[in-house]
């Protein structure tokens, strides 16, 4: 793993507390550990080791028991994801019509692989299998928005629009 992706758990105070009343809430209920995963995705964005931990330790479980349901479904997120998550889809038409180079594109650009984060949080990577609009391909998301027929020559300008809409500074 690069050292760009390197990301540190800054979990708080507040948080710990919120996750220690999920734990107490769902503690004695049957198939709790699900329940508890979920709301501690709402609280933190993704479940780091040391939210595993705390589930664990709190649910009396081993923390390989907590691992191997969040790494099971695919709901759950191990690595932080980013204020604009960028989904760019290899279903087959979006793949033969290119797919593979707008995530390249997007990668090279972010200095990022699908599956991380950007060191200042405002970007995340991941590929899909199908987003369903396939007569749009190849199509790529960043957030709720679907961009279509993208070329990796339009990467940059679909990137620097969420830049500008925070008003942060364009890199390349």
């Amino acid at each position: 793993m690069n050292e760009k992706s390197l990301n540190t758990f800054k979990g708080t105070i507040v948080q710990e507390r919120q996750l220690k009343e999920i734990i107490a809430k769902h503690h004695d209920q049957p198939g709790g550990l699900m329940p508890i995963l979920q709301e501690a995705q709402g609280i933190y964005g993704y479940l780091p080791i040391e939210v595993q931990t705390m589930i664990a330790d709190g649910l009396g479980i081993s923390l390989s028991e907590v691992y191997g349901v969040a790494t099971f479904y695919s709901q759950f997120s191990l690595t932080p994801k980013g204020e604009n998550r960028i989904s760019v889809c290899l279903g087959t038409a979006c793949y033969v019509k290119g797919s593979d180079k707008i995530l390249e594109a997007v990668e090279k650009r972010l200095g990022i692989k699908a599956g991380e984060c950007t060191p200042d949080g405002l970007f995340s990577i991941e590929s899909c299998r199908c987003v369903g609009a396939c007569g749009l391909a190849p199509v790529m998301m960043v957030n709720d928005d679907v961009y279509g027929k993208v070329t990796p020559d339009q990467v940059d300008s679909i990137i620097d629009s969420y830049l500008t809409k925070k008003g942060g500074s364009k890199k390349k």
